[in-house]
């Protein structure tokens, strides 16, 4: 069927951030020849609104802070906090793959990736194992990709939008349609196909569908996140796994729309209402907490922190924009906190006397935290107005431990594989089960496997 392609390439990935561009790039150095479509004019996807943060364990990176991790504690805390229930064969993929993809990107790829010892093990991760780029976030690093992409000689087509997937009666993909800007479509052959076109957070009928309860939450990830993969899986009968599984967050800078740091909480800062109350552990689950925040009355909470706990995220770009954007309220007592928020004084002023008592005596404050060595906000404070959103899906095309593509009964789709948003992850069933910074652990993991697998079935095709 080649004949009805305008061409045909070995290896043809959708998808222009982490995973589409790791793909690519895993593919062509495995020597296969590669072609990358992306719909946007500038790739940004849900990489590039992400802090660039990836969990990995057992890395070079760790070892040179004197960092004990292994595959195994990795895998441990996955499946600790998804309770059981993600897949063990996708959760022992990420949990051994993870670590030596990062030290590939930093070794063959010569990308600045190191361990970012701010971010301190919470929210299920035991040790320190989240790894960026110092001063940079997820834009930053998609930038930087597809200059790789182009040292490498990946050849890129933008503004390129996947509508529809042609496939042989044994569902081997044989080429895609795509759609132009001036509303041209072109027809392209492939040998293998890899989907890293991300999930569904922006498609609101999917959303209700698989999590209404987050139907009217706001979306703080990708518009073109529509579940294009999905559909395009589901064409050739991909099974699906974790539905209704998703990052939540209950952090949203309002107005600005900027996600404030998991490390404020971790450090000591707390979430109040409009009443001036806690209502939740801020330690305990950074995706599920979204929930309390929007149960709350009003359309609002408050992250109170203080110029110690600014210390320890300074360096971060959120938290760097946020300042240059005057985002914070500042107070030099309780009193003028809640004044100055509009809060009522007495609860507030009880508020922070609960949790210095709980941080003073060891003890568990009434919400299940245990404050350990660090202290709630003192003088000075700093608050910032969040609100509750989605960032993006967990759920997806079913992939085995190589990122190829299954049918319902398990067995594989013959040259179709997937990654990042279009993939089932490793978060669970719901939102609970999702681990800081592993959106883009799937994405790069996920992402180099499927590269280099597809890269080896299309070369094995080649003729002699």
């Amino acid at each position: 069927m080649s004949e009805t392609f305008e061409f045909t390439v070995p290896v043809l990935v959708v998808g222009g951030g982490a995973c589409g561009c790791i793909a690519a790039l895993a593919a062509a150095k495995a020597g296969a020849e590669v072609l990358l479509i992306e719909q946007d004019e500038r790739p940004m996807g849900s990489t590039g609104m992400s802090q660039g943060l990836i969990c990995a364990a057992g890395t070079k990176a760790q070892a040179a802070q004197g960092i004990e991790d292994s595959a195994h504690t990795y895998f441990d805390d996955i499946m600790a906090k998804t309770k059981g229930q993600t897949d063990p064969v996708l959760a022992r993929a990420i949990a051994d793959h993870a670590g030596p993809t990062v030290d590939w990107m930093v070794e063959d790829l010569d990308m600045p990736w190191e361990l970012d010892t701010g971010f301190r093990p919470a929210y299920g991760n035991s040790t320190y194992r989240v790894h960026g780029w110092r001063g940079h976030g997820g834009q930053d690093m998609v930038d930087l990709l597809h200059r790789r992409l182009d040292d490498n000689g990946v050849d890129v087509m933008t503004e390129a939008k996947l509508v529809d997937v042609h496939a042989d009666e044994d569902g081997r993909i044989t080429g895609v349609t795509i759609a132009r800007p001036d509303g041209s479509h072109e027809a392209v052959g492939c040998d293998t196909l890899i989907l890293a076109c991300g999930g569904f957070a922006a498609n609101h009928a999917m959303v209700a569908a698989n999590m209404p309860e987050m139907a009217e939450a706001r979306n703080n990830g990708h518009e073109g996140s529509q579940g294009t993969g999905i559909a395009v899986g589901g064409k050739v009968g991909a099974a699906l796994g974790d539905m209704a599984s998703y990052q939540g967050y209950a952090m949203l800078t309002e107005p600005q729309g900027m996600p404030v740091p998991p490390g404020v909480p971790i450090a000591g800062g707390i979430l109040v209402n409009i009443e001036g109350k806690r209502f939740t552990n801020e330690t305990d689950d950074i995706a599920g907490m979204v929930h309390p925040v929007l149960q709350q009355p009003g359309d609002y909470v408050w992250v109170i922190y203080d110029d110690r706990i600014e210390k320890d995220v300074d360096y971060i770009p959120e938290i760097i924009e946020l300042n240059k954007l005057n985002a914070p309220r500042f107070a030099d007592s309780e009193e003028e906190l809640a004044q100055v928020l509009g809060l009522p004084v007495d609860n507030l002023v009880a508020t922070l006397a609960e949790a210095r008592a709980a941080q003073g005596s060891g003890t568990a404050d009434s919400f299940g935290r245990v404050w350990d060595g660090d202290l709630p906000p003192a003088p000075r404070f700093r608050a910032l107005k969040v609100v509750g959103a989605i960032f993006h899906t967990q759920g997806g095309l079913q992939i085995d431990g190589n990122a190829q593509v299954l049918r319902p009964d398990g067995t594989k789709l013959p040259n179709l594989f997937a990654g990042g948003g279009a993939a089932r992850s490793v978060s669970g069933p719901a939102h609970w089960g999702y681990l800081p910074a592993m959106g883009l652990a799937t994405a790069v993991t996920f992402g180099r496997l499927a590269g280099e697998a597809a890269a080896k079935l299309a070369l094995s095709r080649e003729p002699a």
